[in-house]
């Protein structure tokens, strides 16, 4: 596997900013020391992750490729069935224990025991392998974006850090949620995390021209149509903190009694993942990162969904119910899935897509908001860099080896780390 060194050639820098460039035919962008020589993009992965479950009848999907037929929550997924996994069956045996939303959250991606009384320990989840192992190769190794505030309280004596986290850099260190979009743009993009006044477009331009003056005309293109997605972004940011609406904690006293929301968090909910969503795709696009961990909203969660036509019940009491209103902020959710798939789809990487280049894990906590946790909701998206044979239905519930940890090792795998065991598993799915 290439190990991406960094060089003057494989970026755009202005003061106190540094962007690398995506995929380009004529540049030598991933390490090669050749331009034209068989430049191979790296296998990407995230992890996007929801709250609370699906309605109990609508997730779910049967046959293969293009002829996939999707339940209705998983609706938005349909323009990418042939490069889709649907797996079912799954579970984290360490999960099942507390029964409640918490016990279920923290191990989610580790397969880890979770200390409870109020102690905090899980295990290093898998996203972080990953990053441990392979993130001295790009400028930030890995991105962990949350769209919901961590709750430090405790419930049925386990910590609702685990409900708040499902990335862990150790097994006592939750990594911190980047929540305001602007310090995530940032950290791809300028030496500093900071916010300034100067765009980061603005840094780099004559740079960025000389660049264009050296590359095909395809690459022109592409660089351009790159450079304007960047700027769209970041023109979004800055509006996003002056949108008046609050959509998420709601106070029940006339008058709030805590501080209003910093500027830096929008309080519009659907703008605020669709940001978060954006930031994932560029730091794919540029090799910022391989590395991405996207939580939407908490397990136990107060967001409300106005943009829907639901506002009159936070999401966790809605996840009991298995109403015409739950559906649609499912398909919400899958709707942000979508997109990140159908962005990096549309991104091209030699032969292949940024799609094609990533493996896109998304899932929850429990199939359904009764905290059916005995067979979890699975989807990957992408091919791994073209190791993964996508358009399937995989089915576990009846299988002696249906662990999320085995599906772990298997993924791991596609990124160039091999290892004996992880977390209760020793054995990889071998469909995968």
């Amino acid at each position: 596997m290439h190990t991406h060194e960094f060089s003057r050639r494989t970026f755009l820098r202005g003061v106190g900013v540094t962007m690398a460039l995506p995929w380009l035919e004529s540049v030598a962008v991933w390490g090669d020391e050749v331009a034209g020589g068989g430049s191979q993009a790296p296998v990407r992965f995230a992890a996007l992750f929801s709250g609370n479950g699906f309605h109990s009848r609508e997730w779910w999907a049967e046959g293969t490729g293009a002829d996939m037929k999707l339940g209705q929550v998983l609706e938005p997924l349909t323009p990418l069935r042939e490069k889709m996994l649907f797996i079912r069956g799954l579970y984290n045996e360490e999960a099942l224990k507390g029964n409640i939303h918490s016990s279920q959250t923290g191990n989610l991606l580790s397969g880890a025991p979770l200390a409870s009384g109020g102690a905090i320990r899980s295990g290093t989840s898998i996203d972080q392998v990953i990053a441990q192992q392979q993130g001295r190769s790009t400028k930030v190794p890995s991105l962990v974006l949350g769209c919901e505030k961590s709750n430090p309280s405790v419930h049925k004596n386990y910590s609702m850090l685990y409900s708040s986290h499902i990335s862990w850099s150790s097994p006592t260190s939750p990594t911190p949620l980047e929540l305001y979009p602007a310090l995530a743009f940032d950290r791809l993009f300028k030496d500093e995390v900071e916010r300034g006044d100067r765009s980061v477009l603005d840094a780099v331009l004559e740079d960025a021209r000389d660049v264009r003056r050296h590359v095909s005309q395809a690459d022109q293109r592409k660089l351009d149509e790159y450079l304007d997605s960047v700027r769209e972004v970041e023109q979004r940011i800055e509006r996003s903190g002056a949108q008046g609406e609050l959509q998420g904690w709601r106070p029940t006293l006339a008058e709030p009694n805590v501080p209003r929301p910093a500027e830096g968090i929008p309080q519009n909910i659907a703008e605020h993942m669709r940001l978060m969503c954006d930031i994932l795709v560029l730091g794919f696009q540029t090799d910022a990162t391989r590395v991405c961990t996207l939580k939407l909203n908490n397990d136990h969660s107060s967001l409300r969904f106005p943009h829907v036509g639901v506002d009159y019940m936070i999401h966790h009491l809605l996840s009991h119910s298995d109403t015409a209103d739950w559906l649609k902020v499912n398909q919400f959710f899958l709707e942000q899935l979508a997109y990140v798939g159908q962005k990096l789809d549309a991104i091209q990487e030699g032969e292949r897509t940024a799609l094609d280049n990533s493996m896109i894990l998304y899932c929850s906590s429990m199939l359904t908001g009764s905290h059916d946790a005995t067979k979890l909701p699975v989807v990957v998206l992408g091919r791994g860099g073209g190791q993964i044979q996508s358009g399937r239905v995989l089915d576990y519930l009846d299988k002696p080896n249906r662990k999320m940890c085995s599906l772990y090792l298997s993924l791991l795998d596609k990124t160039g780390i091999h290892l004996d065991a992880f977390g209760d598993s020793r054995q990889r799915l071998a469909e995968v």
